[in-house]
């Protein structure tokens, strides 16, 4: 077997990179965050053969989004995790430019990835392919190459395979612009995950009467959940509102009904999944009980993340915790999967005045607060939550200049579940009915203030290190 010309550059970037970015008092200790150069979308969660796998989006040789792998890890319980081997490299002509984003499915007894081979050209055009790899003996995976090319009626932007099968057949969703450049999401058909047929747009711009829906929808992820289907997408370019879809690109939701035959998706209007400061590129997968597990990249692509303090030393960032997912009430409900409460400690409790509540270390904490009128929770003088009857605001300074940011979760709060580690805010309000999910820089070592003349009432936790094996 001949090694890639580039595995000898990214071994040294591991071995030089990993010690400085563990040193670093920003990295993580529970949440899952690269060894070094930047991490991006999770890619081909899946139970497997007793075990979660979670790939995902890997630039070992820099904390830019230049050059992406396919890294990997496994876990028994989503709380201990350990390190396999590389799954992809950009090594073949068809994916020269990128091993981009796609999920991983059980055919027959074999781990194998669907992904997209990005493919630029000199003159400035694009085009992708999408390919599968198989899982040899030593937990690596042999590439097969493309199976599907770009569709007519596409720009270059046709990427991100999220696949299932049912009924005996491998369906795919793909992530699309059209070449008025809108974007969509294209359904496929297969017998055999190597030839496929095209099923239609089964949602995007000015399918089912979704207008103004953005120049591209990147990462879908379609699944049954609680008697209803949703589909996950996220759509670059829709328009700013006053209190929603206010990062650079947003994470969304929509539901309704779908059938395989014809294929058709009625669904309702677009809802943001994540109204925090950073979220994108969600993936889910099925546990072994039947939940619908989540894990979400805590960044978004074009906005601030190339002024995050940690590519000093050599890393960017990190996945949200993974959640369960349910739907009830006409909403998407999200709540970190319980298997999370192993990394809890000492349980502690107060009651009282919020001016009055204890400091607590943010490094490595949860908590639960209730509260019957207006009050604020100071992290770290870096970001701040409001509470009132409206709802929440979450602020912080912009890394670019001194300005607020904000963002909202509008309606009646009754309770707020918190997680936090060395550099990340994950807030579940009324037990997942809505999430804020933040990165923050604060100075080490970090304290959280409560601030107002109500009552308030407070569990919380200091949770374990959980670090990769």
């Amino acid at each position: 077997m001949t090694m890639p010309s580039r595995w000898p550059a990214v071994l040294q970037a591991v071995m030089k990179g990993q010690p400085q970015a563990l040193a670093d008092d920003d990295y993580p200790r529970w949440h899952l965050a690269p060894v070094t150069g930047l991490m991006n979308d999770p890619n081909g969660f899946i139970w497997f053969a007793g075990r979660y796998h979670l790939f995902y989006q890997w630039n070992p040789l820099g904390c830019d989004h230049r050059y992406k792998c396919w890294g990997h890890w496994s876990s028994a319980d989503l709380v201990q995790w350990q390190h396999e081997p590389m799954a992809l490299m950009p090594d073949e002509e068809y994916d020269r430019n990128g091993c981009y984003s796609g999920s991983a499915v059980d055919d027959q007894g074999v781990l194998t990835l669907c992904y997209t081979g990005n493919v630029k050209f000199d003159d400035g055009s694009r085009t992708a392919w999408q390919c599968l790899a198989v899982q040899n003996e030593t937990g690596g995976f042999d590439k097969l190459g493309p199976v599907l090319a770009l569709p007519e009626g596409y720009t270059g932007h046709v990427r991100d395979p999220k696949v299932w099968q049912h009924e005996g057949h491998w369906y795919m969703v793909l992530g699309a612009q059209d070449l008025q450049k809108r974007g969509k999401v294209l359904l496929y058909q297969s017998a055999d995950l190597r030839s496929w047929q095209p099923r239609g747009e089964i949602a995007g711009h000015g399918v089912n009467g979704l207008q103004n829906a953005g120049y591209m929808w990147e990462c879908p992820d379609l699944f049954e959940l609680d008697g209803t289907h949703v589909l996950i997408c996220c759509p670059q370019g829709l328009a700013r509102e006053p209190h929603r879809y206010l990062n650079t690109y947003p994470a969304t939701w929509m539901h309704r009904d779908f059938r395989y035959d014809p294929a058709t998706f009625t669904h309702g209007e677009l809802q943001e999944l994540d109204a925090g400061f950073e979220f994108y590129a969600p993936q889910t997968t099925l546990a072994a009980d039947g939940r619908r597990i989540l894990i979400g990249w805590m960044g978004v692509p074009d906005g601030e993340e190339m002024l995050q303090p940690t590519r000093e030393n050599g890393w960017i960032h990190q996945m949200t915790c993974p959640r369960e997912l349910h739907f009830r009430e006409g909403k998407l409900w999200q709540t970190p999967v319980q298997e999370l409460q192993q990394l809890r400690q000492t349980e502690h409790s107060w009651q009282g005045s919020a001016d009055n509540a204890p400091l607590l270390d943010a490094t490595r904490l949860e908590f639960e607060l209730r509260a019957d009128a207006p009050v604020k929770v100071n992290f770290a003088n870096t970001l701040w939550l409001s509470l009132d009857e409206k709802g929440i605001r979450l602020e912080r300074k912009s890394l670019h200049n001194d300005d607020m940011l904000t963002r909202y979760w509008q309606g009646k709060v009754t309770s707020l579940r918190v997680l936090c580690d060395s550099s990340s805010v994950e807030i579940f309000v009324n037990e997942g009915e809505g999430v804020m999910s933040s990165r923050y820089f604060p100075h080490h070592p970090a304290q959280i203030g409560f601030e107002g003349a109500s009552a308030i009432t407070l569990r919380y936790w200091s949770l374990r290190a959980s670090m990769v094996e």
